[in-house]
């Protein structure tokens, strides 16, 4: 169900949840988007649990969010992975799209990954291309929605959070130099966050160009305004699954992205075990 804001002790029950019901002490999470969730397949020793499991979890109702957390070992790492994510379009408060990472920062995650499959808009961008996200477009925050909106929860953060470098930029230079030795580019752009779940006019995508957007997408800003909130620092990686209709000639489905993203994942997991590798 749904609700506005929550408490500490709302995010605390379910972290005792968790604690109780693995060995495992992760300091780095992982949030995968839409197609994504296969790369949970190669995480040793896992525990599973079910979002509706969890007491106030937002489910994923969209198709390619298996809707699971995965805690175990991958590169030699404890890490926490969601295995698809809730979006405010499927009726979720944006405190509920935020609470994921809020039971992260009582676990003492202190470093985040965060994917998605993402329209790109830069014209250099292909399907199946990654980008590294190194700022957003809060489009849906700058109406007032915001995850941070109600009562301030000081033992997560200030009232009014910083939101320079949300994106980290030793992170990012570790995983160009992990692309790199792997022989493939990523790109680095900005991503704009939309509400959604509609795609964009083409005027809209000429709109976002223009004022900046490298890619654009449904999720992804809240739970980083989050995550910097209480002190999670983030790599955002971007898949390109489909190029922007920007002239009205294209259409984009869900068929195709999920598809686009079969080819992403390899590259995405390449990517996290080598960043992984570089961190240890």
């Amino acid at each position: 169900m749904s609700q506005e804001y929550y408490s500490f002790e709302d995010y605390n029950d379910v972290a005792q949840i968790i604690v109780s019901k693995t060995k495992h002490r992760p300091k780095l999470g992982i949030i995968l988007g839409t197609g994504l969730g296969a790369l949970a397949s190669d995480i040793k020793d896992a525990d599973m649990f079910p979002y509706n499991t969890l007491p106030n979890w937002p489910t994923s109702t969209v198709e390619g969010h298996a809707g699971r957390l995965v805690i175990g070992e991958l590169e030699g790492r404890s890490i926490l992975v969601m295995q698809g994510r809730s979006h405010y379009y499927e009726g979720y408060s944006m405190s509920d799209v935020g609470f994921p990472v809020r039971v992260m920062q009582v676990l003492d995650i202190d470093t985040l990954f965060i994917t998605n499959a993402s329209g790109g808009i830069n014209p250099e961008f292909s399907p199946g291309d990654l980008m590294l996200i190194s700022d957003h477009i809060n489009l849906i925050g700058m109406g007032g929605l915001s995850p941070l909106r109600g009562p301030n929860i000081d033992e997560f953060g200030p009232r009014f959070p910083d939101m320079m470098n949300a994106y980290d930029p030793d992170l990012r230079q570790i995983a160009v130099e992990v692309a790199a030795s792997y022989d493939f580019h990523v790109h680095q752009g900005v991503y704009a966050g939309l509400a959604g779940p509609n795609l964009e006019a083409p005027v809209e995508y000429r709109m976002l160009q223009k004022i900046g957007a490298d890619a654009v997408g449904m999720s992804t800003v809240a739970e980083v305004i989050v995550a910097r909130h209480g002190g999670i620092k983030v790599l955002g990686i971007s898949g390109i699954t489909n190029k922007a209709n920007l002239d009205g000639t294209s259409y984009t489905t869900l068929d195709e992205v999920l598809k686009v993203g079969k080819v992403i994942a390899p590259k995405i997991l390449k990517l996290i075990s080598g960043i992984l590798g570089r961190m240890a």
